[in-house]
């Protein structure tokens, strides 16, 4: 699957917002040509962090996946500590030392945010895909859930 087949699957979620910069926008530059999903049924953006991102180039801070060779990407989905957990045997704040984040089409802990509940594919391939789609369906239903206790009355 190619990551504009990824995306797309993404956009097709129900109530999904996604925030791609691109230039001449009010983003950074450094944002442009990444993909950040919400959960926004309202087209609002909601406040807090994305449930997932595709991002297409290393960041300061951020460059063990190597995503600047030609080629490369990185899905990032928060999956909570405990699915973390269950996924890589380990708690998100006890990742070992020495993963190499740059090792295409393996689900690894992210390079930065491991330790807030993420995961990161760099450019899945047949190991991770359905993995990784059914992650980001997880995500999706877990934001919906966040977005619908804040709009619902008590």
């Amino acid at each position: 699957m190619s990551m504009d087949d990824l995306l797309s699957t993404v956009r097709a979620f129900d109530g999904v917002l996604e925030l791609a910069p691109t230039a001449g926008g009010d983003a950074p530059p450094l944002a442009w040509g990444d993909h950040f999903f919400y959960y926004a049924p309202d087209g609002v953006l909601p406040p807090g962090q994305p449930y997932a991102t595709v991002v297409t180039k290393d960041y300061p801070g951020d460059v063990s996946s190597r995503l600047d060779a030609p080629g490369r990407w990185r899905v990032n989905v928060h999956v909570g500590r405990g699915r973390f957990t269950d996924l890589l045997g380990y708690e998100p704040r006890a990742v070992p030392e020495g993963p190499d984040h740059a090792q295409p089409d393996v689900l690894l802990p992210h390079p930065v945010y491991a330790g807030l509940g993420w995961v990161a594919v760099v450019t899945p391939g047949a190991a991770t895909l359905p993995t990784v789609l059914g992650l980001l369906r997880e995500a999706h239903e877990q934001a919906r859930a966040r977005w619908s206790r804040r709009v619902e009355p008590h």
